[in-house]
Parts: C-alpha cells; structure tokens; sequence
C-alpha cells in the first residue's frame, strides 16, 4: 500500500491553537515552509483583507456558542460594511432564502437574489448528458448567479443550498466574498455533517473500502 503524506488532518492532538508544544511528528506548522507561511501572511497587511479578517474574529470571539450562523452572517456582514448583499440559491430552496432576504431587510440590507435555474437554459446546450434531464430539463446555472450579483456589485454574497460543484463554480466566479448559510443535503435536511456522525455507524457505505 502507498503510504500516505501526512498532514493536519491526520493529527489528533489539535494543540496548535494552545501551543503547549505537544505535536505529532509529521505537523505541517513545525515543518513548515517558512517562504509560504511569509507569503500568506503578507496577504494580511492588505487593507481590504485585514478588515474581513478582524471582522471574523470579532465575530467568533463574542458570539461563539451564543449566535446561530445566521445571526453571526448578519453580524459578520454589518462589521464589513457590507450594504448591499446577494443570496445565490437553489429554486427548491426559495422558500428559505426568500425568509433570509426577509431578515437581512430587517436589518437594513439592500437584497438581491440569483436562483440556480436563471436564465432557463438548456442542459443539452452545455453538453450536459441527455440522462441529466430526469430531474429537470434546465440547467443551474451557477456562473449565470454569480455573474448576476456582480453586475449588482454586491458586498458580500451567501450561498444557500447550490448542489455540490455548482457551488464551486459559483465561488470562483464571484467577485464579492462568498459565505454559506446551507449546504445542500435533501436526504440529511441538509445536515451534512449527520454522514460524518454516523460514517462508522448507519452510513458505512460512504466509504469507499466496504
């Protein structure tokens, strides 16, 4: 078998938020290429990217545990200065995303919404498989959302339940700083992470030895 390279994925010790100098041999940060840590944190000292990086932190520090995402969106978005904000999300899920622009209105966000299947164009055209069609005829169009909210030149952006890879493409072709409120999961009432819970239990078929 191949053996495998080693990262922070494979630690179980996760000290490198305490720094008590326990670490396992193979840790990436006290082997770490001292030319890419430099140049990532270079990024920092950029205006724009140091206020969003405050913000975040800000965020998690006074509202961990006591804020749902939702409300810490709300919060994260107001210390950015965001004023207006787009939602990208799936037409099966308009209903949640209508009620989000609902709320972020409250609070004095100007709203704009791009739904997946914008544009109503065909999967056939995009050379998608004929075999696609039996869950609907149009495809999301992911680069059609983000385009649409930066031609709105929206602030800051919130993905609320693109299909998997839909959401790739939408965040490479965003402008504004993306966040998610949902991760789409219709089997899990989109808790994604109830698979994880249960990987070694009811969902052993995720794995790809069984």
């Amino acid at each position: 078998m191949e053996e495998i390279e080693k990262s922070c994925i494979d630690c179980t010790v996760g000290n490198c938020n305490w720094e008590d100098g326990k670490y396992p041999p193979f840790c990436p940060s006290t082997h770490m290429d001292p030319d890419l840590l430099a140049d990532a944190m270079a990024e920092y000292e950029k205006k724009d990217i140091r206020r969003v990086t405050i913000a975040a932190a800000e965020v998690e520090a006074d509202n961990y545990c006591k804020m749902t995402r939702l409300e810490e969106t709300v919060e994260f978005a107001k210390k950015i200065g965001a004023k207006r904000i787009g939602i990208a999300n799936c037409v099966g899920l308009l209903s949640e995303a209508r009620m989000l622009a609902k709320v972020l209105r409250s609070h004095g966000f100007e709203i704009y919404g791009a739904a997946c299947k914008g544009g109503m164009q065909k999967k056939a055209d995009a050379g998608i498989p004929e075999r696609c069609d039996a869950v609907g005829f149009n495809m999301c169009n992911p680069i059609l959302q983000a385009k649409s909210l930066n031609a709105r030149h929206t602030d800051l952006n919130i993905l609320v339940g693109l299909c998997v890879g839909h959401d790739s493409m939408f965040y490479k072709y965003s402008d504004a700083l993306v966040t998610t409120l949902v991760a789409k999961d219709r089997v899990l009432g989109h808790n994604t992470v109830a698979a994880l819970y249960q990987a070694d239990k009811y969902y052993k078929k995720v794995f790809g030895d069984k």
